[in-house]
């Protein structure tokens, strides 16, 4: 009895050196990758991409698809839609995971909004869809409204038939000659959507187009029942701009304007975005 003792002991004892020993072993060496293999491409999970030919803007659109993980036929969405897709997309991916992981917003479906082709020069091509008026340094400006025709009878189709979206609940989201066209929409036809996000318009061009169209609007409107968060960075040229017109609006005091505005300290231009898309999106959400 007491040798059987002696080698349980033994053989415990020497457990730990043996793990050690293990561990010690040199790793296998992994297999060489083929140098004619083609390394596969990264992808966002929950996406997919749709083609759209618009009749009424004549351009060639990529739709990009963000599905709420656990998408199911059983209840309905909320959609944001995001212009500038081609730059946006992948930051609101991001940005949406953490503030939906946290509780800050619910399950929603994005639609990133950009260009069709090889090699499209988006700069060119937004300045002619989001610009609602004719600038000189900008060829093919003010299609704004071939735009918004668009949104309405070509884009909420194809969203609304093919997944499961409550339309009261559309949010549009869009950065500089974006947020211009946030703006304009929203003076247009505010009840396309329920919330705007606008990043940093760029509200001077246009002959003061964005105070005119707000003018204009309050001479024959009482109220705005919108929820708008406009945003724009602390170090741009369109600080004091943008900070005039949150001014505007706050003074005309529309009984169902629901606004909150920020000018994100030491950030420029295109560094405001990733805080700027953030706040916007718990403040269009705050309550759900």
């Amino acid at each position: 009895m007491k040798s059987s003792i002696q080698t349980c002991t033994l053989v415990i004892g020497l457990l730990p050196f043996l793990a050690l020993g293990a561990c010690a072993q040199p790793a296998p060496e992994s297999t060489p990758v083929p140098a004619s293999s083609t390394p596969a491409r990264v992808s966002l999970p929950d996406t997919e991409v749709r083609q759209l030919k618009s009749s009424e803007t004549g351009r060639n659109y990529d739709i990009y698809i963000r599905l709420p993980a656990e998408y199911t036929q059983t209840k309905k969405y909320p959609v944001l839609y995001l212009l500038d897709g081609h730059w946006d997309f992948k930051l609101l991916d991001s940005i949406y995971g953490g503030l939906y992981y946290d509780g800050f917003v619910p399950e929603m479906i994005i639609v990133g909004i950009t260009y069709s082709g090889d090699n499209p020069d988006y700069n060119s091509l937004r300045a002619m869809d989001y610009t609602p008026f004719h600038e000189s340094f900008v060829p093919g400006s003010g299609d704004a409204p071939k735009f918004l025709a668009f949104l309405k009878k070509e884009l909420f189709p194809l969203i609304e038939s093919s997944y499961r979206v409550d339309t009261s609940r559309r949010v549009l989201m869009g950065h500089s000659f974006g947020g211009t066209f946030t703006l304009y929409a929203m003076f247009a036809e505010p009840e396309l959507f329920s919330g705007y996000v606008a990043g940093s318009p760029p509200v001077p061009l246009g002959g003061q187009f964005a105070f005119e169209q707000e003018a204009k609007y309050a001479s024959s409107h009482k109220d705005l029942p919108v929820r708008l968060y406009l945003f724009v960075g602390g170090s741009e040229d369109l600080t004091y701009p943008v900070e005039r017109f949150m001014q505007v609006l706050l003074e005309r005091e529309y009984p169902s304007l629901e606004m909150e505005t920020l000018t994100i300290a030491e950030e420029g231009h295109a560094s405001n975005k990733p805080e700027g898309f953030n706040r916007g999106l718990r403040y269009i959400f705050r309550g759900e």
